[in-house]
């Protein structure tokens, strides 16, 4: 029998996005890094120690979560809207909700947009007929094939978003300029943004952040 599906911790939700973008940096050991977080919280929230944030670049950024900085009264946003503890005191069992902000974070954080950016990139890249590479994507966010009513729909968003981006390149820009990893120029630009959307689409479906 299966057992009942559940949501993963928010570690495993993060390394799961930058391993399938191609992103994720597999090092072992090292010092704490500091990856993407909004601007100013640290300042906000400061008392007296470690005052100001100063984000890491380069691998720094796509560390297993298990590296990056924790600072106990200002802990990743991200990581706590995913029912992270805290960490002001133990917990044996980490709870699980379900929350619209859990969505905002996957479809706005930088991590995340770049994260999928960088698998849309892997898609539109990928050696694999051209009618495929959506498939390849969504086998790689869920481990399965989609069905053709699921590739239909995939289909239908990237015609939907290419016209578009097609029609605004500044729009297009925006979304390819999010996060430090440089842009793959093989890719034109309103393809390159079309699939990042695709790809961010597959990062917050239901399959892509729970264990099923």
């Amino acid at each position: 029998m299966r057992g009942p599906a559940y949501r993963r911790p928010a570690e495993q939700i993060r390394d799961n996005a930058l391993a399938v973008s191609g992103l994720l940096v597999r090092t072992v050991g090292g010092k704490s890094v500091y990856p993407y977080q909004p601007p100013g919280l640290w300042e906000e929230l400061a008392t007296r120690n470690a005052t100001t944030y100063v984000q890491g670049h380069g691998d720094d950024l796509h560390r297993r979560s298990l590296y990056s900085v924790w600072k106990r009264t200002t802990p990743p946003p991200a990581a706590i809207s995913f029912d992270s503890p805290e960490r002001l005191f133990c917990v044996v069992r980490r709870q699980r909700t379900s929350t619209p902000l859990q969505a905002l974070v996957l479809l706005n954080d930088p991590q995340y947009l770049e994260a999928a950016r960088m698998l849309g990139e892997r898609m539109a890249l990928a050696p694999v007929p051209p009618a495929d590479r959506l498939a390849y994507g969504f086998r790689l966010a869920t481990g399965r094939t989609p069905s053709p009513t699921e590739g239909a729909v995939l289909e239908s968003l990237f015609d939907d978003e290419r016209a578009r981006f097609a029609a605004r390149p500044a729009a297009a820009a925006r979304v390819l300029h999010v996060g430090e990893a440089p842009r793959d120029a093989r890719v034109p630009v309103a393809d390159a943004a079309a699939y990042a959307v695709v790809a961010s689409t597959l990062l917050s479906m239901d399959e892509a952040v729970n264990k099923r």
